[in-house]
């Protein structure tokens, strides 16, 4: 599609992520990617037709692009609310929205893993590529929303490879692996058991699969969620009510629900321990907030490491996670001004083709009217360019003289006049004397 093309408007996002809402709203909004479409489709028969759906364990968003913002919003809100079964209302301090440059700079953040619970985890990248992709073999991707993609995965580039900050959550998982084996040995004589679905436990989890674990079960609140995460991993599938037998079966937990409140308390360890034989346990707490009570780290054989735990252990005698996550912000910056710089060129570029097609049609018909003659089509042609120009100009200086005087210093910069050369010109005839000229 050429630039030239009506655009679908102001950037616009809709969301609820980590920080914003409840895990139990998340989770009835979550969008499986078989979903997508569906909602895709309900968007667009609402009118909105370039929007992606990005849906992971931290956020479910819908970016869009839509003429109207006010209005756009209040229908992916209704959209929402409607297939996570919500009263409308229930979505209010859960929801978020942003609109024009916030939108942009909100897109350009996620994409580069600044937004993340667990800020530079490696997956987030993929998840908007993978919506990205999905909207746009649904036709839902205009060419601005194109470019302002490009432009993101552009800066996410720049960040992954010009900072550290996309190491420091594989380290961290590479780290809890190696606690692991000091703790139980070969990981291929131990099982274990993740607690949701978060990002950075699903990157934990899967380099425990890697290292050889011998058996991972998923337990969610929500069946669903936890079936989509064990297919991904090729893992078992279990039921949170049984979560008490199976922490005392788990050598690794890895919790990563981030319910706001403790999943896991000291009763339950202690039962699962007793069960175990005093048998260590190697807990994971990956959840943003905690879903481990820090009172478990005081009982005998059970082994607590949350996030910052991790992190100490993976960046030591490296840069700290504030200075890389300032490298890569700066980096965000220069990219979101460079695309920002040149989309408002781009806005430039319709009455630019608009007047250079002008234009040719004038010289086009100053060489018809002269027969050949090449003096008669240069004077023809510059007399026509200057006649209305200059008419406007005589009538906005005669009614309006500040006006004036702001449009003569714009033509002096747009022609590269030298200045002052339009003190005492409005008198003079810059299209000629030559009535028949102007025609």
């Amino acid at each position: 599609m050429a630039d030239t093309a009506v655009q679908p408007g102001q950037t616009l996002v809709v969301g609820a992520n980590h920080r914003s809402s409840a895990l139990v709203v998340r989770d009835r909004l979550f969008v499986e990617d078989a979903v997508a479409p569906f909602i895709l489709g309900q968007l667009r028969a609402q009118g909105i037709d370039c929007a992606m759906v990005l849906s992971t364990c931290d956020r479910v968003e819908v970016a869009a692009m839509h003429a109207d913002a006010r209005g756009g919003e209040r229908k992916i809100r209704e959209i929402l609310a409607a297939y996570a079964m919500m009263p409308i209302e229930d979505l209010e301090g859960q929801v978020y929205t942003l609109t024009g440059e916030a939108a942009v700079r909100h897109i350009f953040t996620v994409a580069a893993s600044l937004d993340s619970a667990m800020v530079g985890e490696p997956q987030v990248l993929g998840q908007v590529k993978a919506a990205h992709r999905l909207a746009s073999g649904e036709g839902m991707v205009a060419p601005a929303f194109e470019r302002l993609l490009q432009a993101a995965y552009g800066a996410a580039k720049r960040v992954r490879s010009e900072t550290a900050i996309g190491a420091r959550p594989v380290s961290m998982a590479s780290s809890a692996v190696e606690l692991v084996r000091d703790l139980h040995g070969d990981p291929a004589r131990l099982s274990g058991v993740m607690i949701g679905v978060g990002d950075m436990g699903e990157l934990i989890a899967r380099d425990m699969l890697a290292a050889g674990l011998n058996r991972m079960s998923v337990v969610h609140t929500r069946i669903a969620r936890a079936e989509f995460l064990a297919k991904e991993l090729g893992c078992h599938v279990d039921s949170i009510d049984d979560l008490e037998a199976l922490l005392a079966s788990a050598d690794v937990v890895i919790s990563a629900l981030g319910e706001r409140h403790h999943v896991i308390g000291t009763e339950l360890v202690r039962a699962a321990i007793a069960k175990r034989r005093n048998k260590p346990i190697f807990i994971i707490d990956a959840g943003v907030p905690g879903d481990v009570d820090p009172a478990v780290n005081a009982i005998d054989e059970a082994f607590l490491y949350d996030l910052a735990d991790l992190e100490r252990v993976a960046l030591r005698g490296r840069a700290s996670r504030e200075h890389e996550a300032a490298g890569a912000q700066v980096i965000v910056d220069e990219e979101l001004a460079a695309f920002l710089h040149d989309r408002a060129e781009r806005a430039a570029v319709p009455i630019l083709a608009r007047l250079r097609a002008h234009v040719e049609e004038m010289r086009l018909k100053a060489l018809a009217d002269a027969q050949g003659d090449g003096e008669k089509a240069t004077r023809l042609l510059v007399n026509r360019l200057m006649h209305h120009p200059s008419e406007m100009m005589r009538a906005l200086a005669a009614h309006d003289p500040e006006h004036w005087r702001r449009m003569a210093d714009t033509i002096c910069a747009v022609f590269d006049l030298p200045a002052g050369a339009e003190d005492g010109g409005v008198d003079a005839d810059p299209a000629g004397d030559d009535d028949g000229d102007r025609q």
